[in-house]
């Protein structure tokens, strides 16, 4: 099974999944930027967007459906994804390898993100990149709010202003894991 949180940068995707992770110990975490960062050593990203990369697409649902076929453990993905094509791809290649996906959407208002993405130091050694990645993540606001309607019909919303534990409690509880399974 795999456990996608998403939502805007600021919702408190990374947040949730550090909090599930001690609750839910057998479940594995990966994050699909850590694709990107490496896709960036090795080619150019004309957008500066690497999910604009068909390879990282590609690379992320390979890579998850590799991890749960080997590992038989479920996974946890904290990915901002709100592309419509994007998210059909790589979410039916999950499903099409057989795999539950369980999408978790945090909405959190736009006065809450600027200020938790504000209250992030993403590059402490360097102001000047930490101030162009916070207004990187802002310029992408608008367009992850409206994504919410484009999202799969599966997708579990949630409130992403409810304290880290009570996310994850929600989360425990709607994929069956956790105390008491």
């Amino acid at each position: 099974m795999i456990v996608w949180v998403n939502g805007a940068f600021g919702s408190g995707k990374s947040t949730l999944v550090d909090e599930l992770r001690p609750r839910w110990p057998e479940a594995l975490v990966y994050d699909p930027e850590m694709v990107g960062y490496v896709l960036r050593e090795i080619v150019d990203v004309p957008t500066g967007d690497f999910q604009d990369l068909r390879l990282w697409r590609r690379q992320v649902s390979d890579l998850a459906v590799g991890l749960v076929e080997e590992y038989q453990r479920p996974v946890l993905v904290p990915m901002t994804l709100v592309n419509p094509g994007y998210v059909g791809e790589i979410f039916g290649a999950l499903k099409e390898a057989g795999i539950a996906v369980h999408h978790f959407f945090l909405k959190v208002s736009e006065d809450v993100l600027v200020k938790r993405i504000d209250g992030r130091s993403f590059t402490p050694d360097d102001p000047e990149q930490d101030e162009r990645v916070r207004g990187w993540c802002k310029s992408k606001i608008e367009l992850c709010m409206d994504a919410v309607d484009t999202l799969p019909g599966d997708t579990v919303f949630l409130d992403g202003e409810l304290s880290p534990r009570e996310l994850a409690d929600e989360v425990l509880a709607r994929v069956g894991a956790g105390p008491g399974r």
